[in-house]
């Protein structure tokens, strides 16, 4: 089962004790490989490492892993970016997950009605997007929360996020390319949210 956010544990690169939310988990393999546990689910002792391409990075450095499992393990040349991998996995398996709930919609027509509508919990660019299209659908959802503001709805602000290409957006979505697409309100799309902010957060940290 996955742990809940409530739940605490020790960063082995910083020692520090934080929620489950803020970190990442890795486990050993049978074969005696690290491999990451975006999903907190696997059977096993875990390492647990700050929510970070740059902490993850670091923790391969300095050995935090063999340090925490007191015993040698097989870590992967790039775990920072294996681990990246299987968060941008999760998200796209979530984002299929919406589609199937019908909880978003796609191309610029559709995302803008949707947000001029209010309908929507987040705003999803494809990373290769023209700058304005961009632009223009950001004008959008600014002028949304603007007009939210002026009829005194407090506390609207609704996540743009930039995390995949126009390519990886369509596979997730069964489509041939996505350069925009908004989740709508629900459950399916309350969880590819969150797991697209938890990618975020990962990426921020990365060193570039």
């Amino acid at each position: 089962m996955p742990r809940s956010p409530d739940q605490t544990r020790e960063c082995a690169l910083t020692r520090e004790t934080k929620s489950v939310a803020d970190l990442v988990r890795f486990v050993v393999s049978p074969d005696d490989v690290l491999m990451p546990d975006v999903e907190a689910r696997a059977e096993g002792r875990g390492v647990w490492i700050t929510l970070g391409h740059k902490s993850v990075a670091e923790a391969v450095k300095k050995k935090a892993f063999a340090k925490s499992l007191k015993t040698n393990v097989t870590v992967p040349d790039d775990l920072a970016g294996l681990t990246q991998r299987h968060l941008e996995t999760r998200f796209r398996n979530a984002l299929s997950m919406s589609r199937k709930a019908g909880q978003i919609v796609t191309g610029s027509t559709k995302v803008k009605a949707a947000i001029e509508a209010g309908e929507i919990i987040a705003l999803f660019t494809a990373t290769d997007a023209a700058e304005d299209g961009r632009k223009k659908m950001l004008g959008s959802l600014k002028g949304y929360e603007k007009a939210a503001e002026e009829a005194g709805i407090t506390g609207v602000s609704v996540p743009h996020l930039e995390l995949l290409d126009s390519t990886q957006l369509g596979l997730a979505l069964g489509l041939e390319n996505v350069i925009h697409a908004a989740l709508t309100k629900g459950a399916a799309a309350q969880s590819a949210l969150a797991t697209g902010l938890r990618l975020a957060r990962y990426l921020t940290s990365e060193e570039r």
